[in-house]
């Protein structure tokens, strides 16, 4: 006989009609993160955006079923959150790929050869469409005496020749 004492039910728990105890699947602890960070903010319409940055944070973009449970939850428009998911160019709607590559095009880095720069990486990056690198350009950086300037996967690398960027790549194992 069994002599362990019996577990008292939780929310987590139902019986079945056998009488056997079922328990529910746990939550992912991402959607339950999340959810505590949209009751912090008291699930309020002008906490949007600090919200759709942790949720970003949690599952690395914001697809649309995830638009549209936060639409719900903060009683909002899914018009409004997908404009404001949209408008903003921080935030991701699709899966971001294996490595990300910008290149800085301000004036510094842009007299310093970044527009060469950009153009090999898109070459490179486009012969291998599965090689996993998003080639972009952004605005000034704000470090032009380092200029040109890439940001690779979050980081800045300073004084960028081909010579530097084939490396990178090649030592990430991108394309």
């Amino acid at each position: 006989m069994n002599n362990q004492p019996k577990r008292q039910l939780d929310a987590r728990d139902s019986v079945s009609r056998s009488g056997a105890r079922e328990t529910a699947p746990k939550k992912d602890p991402r959607a339950v993160s999340l959810e505590s960070a949209m009751a912090r903010h008291g699930y309020a319409a002008d906490a949007l955006i600090e919200i759709l940055h942790h949720a970003q944070k949690l599952y690395g973009h914001l697809d649309k079923p995830m638009l549209l449970k936060i639409a719900r939850r903060l009683k909002l428009p899914p018009s409004r959150v997908l404009g404001v998911a949209t408008f903003y160019h921080l935030f991701r709607l699709t899966p971001p790929d294996r490595h990300n590559a910008t290149v800085c095009m301000g004036t510094a880095c842009y007299v310093a050869g970044a527009a060469e720069l950009l153009e090999f990486l898109e070459k490179r990056c486009k012969s291998a469409p599965n090689g996993g690198v998003k080639v972009g350009c952004g605005r000034c950086i704000g470090s032009c005496g380092l200029a040109p300037l890439v940001v690779y996967d979050g980081e800045t690398v300073a004084d960028v020749t081909r010579r530097k960027l084939e490396k990178l790549l090649d030592e990430a194992g991108a394309k």
